[in-house]
């Protein structure tokens, strides 16, 4: 199966990073490269180019879209939450853009080995690195009730995940749940009839919690958006691309921290604290996707795009 992957809000990204065509740019979720091709596109010959991504696959399929732009472009198979060591390793000290699509691929949701469908039984696999040791398989079959609980709810946004963690623990201690089909008959059970009629599949929120607790998703964000605007040069932005409130909630929070990161009391006539903005945010409101895109692919339809923009 061949690395596919339709980029999202790809114009509005590209666009918001403002390329300068000797610009030093970061895209630190690779994919198949198609944000990465169109910030080549407006590179000049002096410009360069970091993709990152921790998926082989990725990594292959990029290089060879990229290829034209090799002489100016720099493939890292790594997470971006190792950003700044990455760019260390390069000798490169600040870049004038970081752009990044949270979004699991099209191949890596279509491709049932991955084990990241609810819609083809498969090995319950769901890693984005997949020289990991923690697979969708240790979640579900390793952690306690109440841990399996948390993160079906937390990042799930389950309602039914206490009586979803009681019926994983129920069905694993008669046999190992191995595939994604022995998972989505064990949740389809453990939710009433009436709530599976609507709000589409009955997995789709244990899914998306079960991979987002394998691949750290939220955490790794939480951690490196600081960084990666610590990483800008003056007037470069940060783009960032969410698919569901939790991650949009990280970056809108992370982004408000680093435009007032002030924390004297409302009521004092100055700032005592001596934090300083590092920036302003760009995007007061996400940028949505059109409804001619959203029709072209409807996995675009949950995107948002917010933008940071480092100051002097």
């Amino acid at each position: 199966m061949t690395f596919e992957h339709k980029s999202v809000l790809l114009e509005e990204t590209v666009d918001s990073l403002n390329v300068r065509p000797e610009g030093v740019y970061v895209d630190g979720t690779l994919g198949g490269g198609g944000h990465a091709l169109e910030i080549c596109r407006r590179l000049g010959e002096r410009g360069r180019l970091i993709g990152i991504d921790q998926d082989s696959d990725a990594v292959e399929a990029a290089c060879a879209r990229l290829r034209d732009y090799k002489d100016k472009v720099t493939v890292v198979k790594s997470n971006y939450e190792d950003i700044r060591s990455v760019l260390d390793g390069l000798g490169i000290q600040g870049v004038d853009g970081i752009c990044l699509d949270l979004g699991v691929s099209s191949y890596q949701l279509d491709n049932p080995e991955r084990g990241f469908t609810y819609r083809e039984d498969a090995p319950l696999d769901m890693r984005m690195d997949q020289e990991q040791e923690l697979t969708a398989a240790s979640v579900v079959n390793d952690y306690s009730q109440s841990e399996l609980c948390r993160v079906i709810r937390d990042y799930g946004e389950e309602r039914f995940a206490a009586n979803i963690a009681r019926h994983i623990a129920a069905a694993r201690d008669k046999k190992r749940i191995e595939t994604t089909g022995e998972l989505i008959e064990i949740i389809k059970a453990a939710i009433p009839m009436k709530a599976r009629a609507v709000g589409g599949h009955p997995a789709k929120r244990t899914f998306q919690a079960v991979r987002i607790e394998v691949n750290r998703e939220l955490e790794v964000l939480e951690n490196t958006v600081d960084t990666m605007i610590d990483l800008l040069n003056p007037g470069g932005r940060l783009c960032i691309i969410t698919f569901h409130s939790l991650e949009d909630r990280i970056v809108k929070n992370r982004f408000r921290n680093n435009e007032n990161p002030c924390i004297c009391p409302p009521d004092f006539p100055v700032c005592v604290c001596g934090k300083k903005s590092k920036g302003h945010v760009v995007t007061r409101k996400p940028v949505l996707p059109t409804q001619a895109e959203i029709q072209e692919n409807k996995r675009s339809k949950s995107s948002k795009l917010r933008v940071f923009e480092r100051g002097a």
